[in-house]
């Protein structure tokens, strides 16, 4: 593996191209030209035609090495467009013609580079030592050796927080976060078990007993994965290189055909000049950087021409999962406690214990409660045992956040284990003195402008949108439902993903979006990969042909706007371009335009061609629009965070209703009324007097914002609802009233349910 670091690495801290050599030169030679000419035509005259015959030395050899190849291109097109315009004295087109020929080396060499690029971050990740325990007994001599030195059968020591070096088995329970290869967030308990090279180490120290080499190991794979994928893309025929097909022989032929008829050398001349390529060789590249510019400007950086173009042409899409169109972390989904208990109280409870904790689930209760704006109890002793939790002493009593053991729970427990395998959550338990107090449902939820994303990729054309992850069938499933794609493949590792992303690019130009070093290898293997840079890995950024550079995945669907109107510009610039330069160069041939007017129409052609290809700098019209106040925004999504106790009380009250009453349950759905009115009623009112007026701005009227108004309305008459039952029932809660307050409040918690998340779709991603 070292070695192909150091190739990495000359790769990516070479010296200067040639190509960005031979632009500077041509650059520089056309800006002197220009000074030059206020002392007079000779000296500009000079450096232009010298900026000529430097571009035609290695433009011919370009020609040359095509013809071999059997290719026709823009570069024959370059040939003779220099030439003519030295033949006729043109040297200011000339050094133009010189400088864009340069420009589009530039770009196609820095494609061409790719297939190092990625090697940098996935190498320095990979380890390079490994702590090898010299006999079988735990109390056994460590030594710290090369990686490559290790062994199948060794004893390996992976300290806390390191890479595993090599696969393995566990000796004993450890830890592991394994989103490198999954992209799952969620640290996974492996007892006696295999461990791929590559994960984290997430516990404490643990032994593993060594069951391959570090050049067979998961992590070595990956690395090569990503080289073979690089090397193999094709690389992507130019706009221009189309065109020039038949535009070269096109011209020849009018030229000698011109020749022939007249017998004056001079048409010929004069349609050459007219058949200068400025319209494929100066529009095409102005409109590709355009619409870079405009890319970088929305948030996306394309890292060449050729991927804005691919982009452009995409029909496949494989999204990875976790962190794509996920959120990437778990969140608190909601709270269950026991008869009698508050999610308030219990929230506290696990905060102040978690917070002890670097575990991704503590992290996700210790957010719960911040954003309900619970403190955290004052926890002591707090001590964490992997795979089972952490547990901390609260004012004399035993609290401990984890996995609960089996045996006999009680029926609100039961409720709680049945919930999260329909919610396809993860539930872990808090403990008071050994005994149950609330369930946790945890799961890592869609990013809220993950479906409008995926209603604008297909608006834009792409025809089939596939869910690829590691992740479990059933969780893959349920977020391909919900997102309407039109496939999914789950238990996905890095093989098996860039062996989809090849099968599909035999069929059509498709695009990989992912960010994990597990996505690295499929993003190199598309025709288009991307990444994203705000919380993906290196890895992932480098081996991608574009960055989504914060973490907004409807920047995906601008890219792909931006793309397709930057290819369709690009190619009405060559189109209009090259048939009017037909024009002209049949009008040279009859006689009417002599080699110097000629030079002036073609001049004319290139300026309108040129103001038309750089409208790609523009958003249009169509996609302007205000955005709503990012503040305002920020407040409501964050209250929405907040109100998450008000609407589990909802859930818990109806829950009791449900399993026929008993102690507690009054007390149960007085608190959740006493939350609606003093928490969600005052936040649904404010949305209506402050956020949907200036919602309605940005919408263009009301009419964006009344769904969301009769759902509000709907809220406010069911809580209105509750409040009379209870008026009803000052001495408790009638039997015949069960019923109804049950539906009520089911009603109630599917309502917010669906409002909250429409909210969060429409509006919230807003800004």
């Amino acid at each position: 593996m070292g070695r192909r670091g150091e190739q990495a690495g000359r790769v990516i801290r070479g010296r200067p191209s040639k190509e960005a050599l031979l632009l500077g030169g041509v650059t520089a030679l056309l800006a002197a030209g220009g000074l030059a000419r206020l002392s007079g035509p000779a000296p500009a005259a000079v450096l232009w035609a010298a900026a000529t015959v430097l571009m035609v030395v290695p433009a011919t050899v370009w020609v040359l090495a095509d013809l071999r190849a059997g290719r026709w291109g823009a570069d024959q097109l370059a040939i003779l467009a220099l030439v003519g315009a030295v033949a006729v004295g043109e040297y200011l087109a000339g050094a133009i013609i010189a400088t864009m020929i340069a420009t589009g080396r530039v770009l196609e060499a820095a494609a061409e580079r790719r297939a190092g690029r990625d090697l940098s971050a996935l190498l320095a990740r990979a380890p390079t030592s490994a702590h090898l325990r010299r006999g079988d007994t735990d109390d056994a001599p460590v030594d710290t050796v090369p990686v490559g030195d290790v062994r199948s059968g060794d004893r390996v020591v992976v300290l806390s927080g390191e890479v595993v070096p090599v696969d393995g088995m566990v000796q004993g329970e450890g830890t592991f976060d394994e989103s490198a290869l999954t992209g799952e967030a969620e640290p996974v308990l492996r007892t006696g078990e295999a461990v791929r090279s590559g994960v984290v180490n997430a516990g404490p120290a643990v032994d593993l007993v060594v069951t391959a080499s570090a050049e067979a190991s998961t992590y070595a794979g990956i690395v090569r994965l990503a080289e073979q994928a690089a090397s193999g893309t094709a690389p992507i025929a130019r706009l221009a290189d189309r065109v020039a097909v038949w535009f070269l022989p096109a011209a020849l032929a009018i030229a000698g055909l011109a020749w022939a008829f007249s017998g004056d050398p001079g048409r010929a001349v004069a349609v050459l000049v007219t058949a200068t390529p400025c319209p494929l060789l100066l529009a095409v590249p102005v409109a590709i950087t355009g619409g870079m510019s405009r890319t970088s400007r929305s948030g996306v950086v394309v890292k060449d021409g050729a991927a804005l173009e691919l982009l452009g042409r995409v029909r496949i899409l494989a999204m990875d999962k976790t962190g794509t169109v996920t959120a990437g972390r778990p969140e608190v989904i909601a709270v269950m406690c026991a008869p009698g208990d508050t999610p308030e109280r219990v929230l506290a409870l696990a905060a102040g214990v978690e917070a002890y904790s670097p575990h991704v689930l503590a992290g996700a209760v210790v957010r719960a409660a911040r954003a309900a704006g619970v403190k955290p109890a004052a926890a002591r002793a707090a001590t964490e045992t992997p795979g089972q939790g952490v547990e901390g002493e609260v004012d004399g009593k035993s609290v401990r956040i984890g996995r609960l053991p089996e045996g006999d729970l009680p029926a609100w427990a039961r409720s709680a284990v049945r919930r999260g395998r329909l919610d396809l959550a993860t539930v872990f338990w808090a403990r008071e003195n050994g005994h149950p107090v609330a369930a946790f449902l945890v799961r890592d939820k869609l990013r809220p402008d993950a479906v409008r994303t995926i209603r604008r990729l297909r608006a834009a054309g792409i025809a089939n949108i596939v869910l690829l992850t590691g992740d479990r069938v059933d969780n893959a499933a349920e977020v391909a439902a919900l997102l309407g794609l039109d496939g999914v493949r789950a238990g996905c590792d890095p093989a098996d993903k860039i062996a989809f992303v090849r099968a599909e690019n035999e069929r059509a130009v498709t695009a990989m979006v992912g960010d994990g070093v597990n996505d690295a290898p499929a993003l190199a293997a598309a025709s288009v990969g991307i990444a994203l840079g705000s919380r993906g890995s290196t890895a992932a950024a480098q081996a991608a042909d574009a960055v989504i550079v914060d973490d907004r995945i409807d920047r995906l669907a601008d890219a792909v706007d931006i793309a397709r109107r930057t290819k369709r510009l690009a190619a009405q610039s060559a189109g209009i371009g090259t048939g009017l330069s037909v024009l002209a160069m049949l009008a040279a041939a009859g006689g009417w335009l002599v080699p110097v007017l000629g030079a002036l129409v073609q001049e004319g052609i290139d300026i309108a061609v040129i103001g038309n290809a750089l409208r790609s700098l523009a958003a249009p019209l169509s996609s302007r629009r205000r955005r709503a106040p990012d503040s305002l925004l920020r407040r409501f999504e964050g209250e929405h965070e907040a109100l998450l106790p008000a609407r589990s009380a909802v859930r818990r009250a109806a829950d009791a209703l449900a399993e026929g009453g008993g102690p507690g349950v009054e007390d149960a759905v007085r608190h959740a009324y006493r939350l609606l009115e003093d928490r969600l009623l005052p936040h649904e009112l404010a949305e209506e007097e402050q956020l949907y007026p200036a919602l309605a701005e940005v919408l263009g009227g009301p009419e964006g914002t009344m769904t969301m108004s009769l759902e509000h309305a709907e809220i406010e008459r069911l809580v209105r609802r509750l409040r009379r039952h209870l008026d009803e029932a000052p001495d408790g809660i009638q039997a015949d009233q069960i019923d109804d307050l049950r539906a009520t409040l089911y009603g109630l918690d599917a309502i917010l349910t669906l409002h909250f998340a429409q909210e969060e779709e429409a509006y919230f991603t807003l800004r």
